[in-house]
């Protein structure tokens, strides 16, 4: 049976969901954490929530309304809600951005070392003749 938020008592509600934190927090590493919402949520669940986060990272970009509705094909509503998340000082769409952000940092640098680890073996290919 469904259970609505609004219909439980303040106490089953901050236990439901320090529940919900407390497993998340638990999760070590990026494959557990997918492994742990794929098991959690539904695949349009897991889409809504990173959409979520693109238009918010979109909106705090500097995007308007019309560009983000046209660009992810949502409407006004989804928009506005995300922005008045954003706007009511509500830190933690702003912290997963930054965690993305920092998170494509570390991928492309490890990309590039790897593409210039990868030069080097193709340029100088006797030097490493001897370390195989």
């Amino acid at each position: 049976m469904r259970v609505k938020a609004k219909k439980l008592t303040d106490k089953d509600r901050i236990e439901t969901l320090d529940a919900l934190y407390t497993a998340a927090t638990a999760m070590r590493g990026r494959d557990a954490v997918k492994l742990f919402l794929r098991d959690l949520l539904t695949e349009d669940e897991q889409v809504m929530l990173g959409r979520r986060i693109l238009i918010a990272q979109q909106l705090l970009t500097g995007a308007t309304y019309d560009a983000i509705a046209l660009k992810m094909h949502v409407g006004h509503d989804t928009i506005q809600r995300v922005h008045r998340w954003l706007r009511d000082e509500l830190p933690g769409y702003e912290q997963a951005i930054q965690g993305i952000e920092r998170e494509l940092g570390k991928r492309a640098a490890r990309a590039e070392s790897r593409k210039n680890w990868a030069n080097l073996k193709s340029k100088y290919p006797l030097h490493f003749l001897l370390f195989r």
